[in-house]
């Protein structure tokens, strides 16, 4: 018995703050929205996803950012999302300790949750 992959992630955001999520993971880093299951879509919050990376956003009623948990997103161009994010008024920080392998930086979401971007080198 292994474990092989991670299906999705989930992080919190606060109650009726679809539209700010949509406009940073659909609007800027591209991910495409996928329904919620009649079940779980009266709940709140929206899923995305691109190519095999998905991604939950599930409404927290006490709601808090992650500040030090968070995913790590593979990126193909680590420069030039960084770039862009920052030519849309995001503030993405660079200044990471180095990682074996990786360029990698942050950027907070909406709703303060940290997310790392990496770019494997060579």
């Amino acid at each position: 018995m292994s474990i092989y992959a991670i299906d999705h992630v989930q992080l919190s955001m606060p109650k009726d703050e679809e539209d700010k999520a949509r406009a940073f993971y659909v609007g800027l880093l591209g991910f495409s929205e996928t329904p919620k299951s009649a079940e779980l879509a009266g709940r709140g919050g929206v899923w995305f996803e691109q190519g095999q990376v998905r991604l939950h956003m599930g409404v927290e009623v006490d709601f808090r950012p992650l500040k030090k948990a968070h995913p790590a997103l593979l990126v193909d161009d680590l420069s030039a999302l960084i770039l862009y994010l920052q030519a849309n008024g995001w503030e993405v920080s660079t200044s990471q300790p180095p990682l074996d392998g990786y360029r990698r930086a942050h950027v907070l979401d909406p709703f303060g949750n940290r997310l790392e971007l990496m770019e494997k080198l060579g």
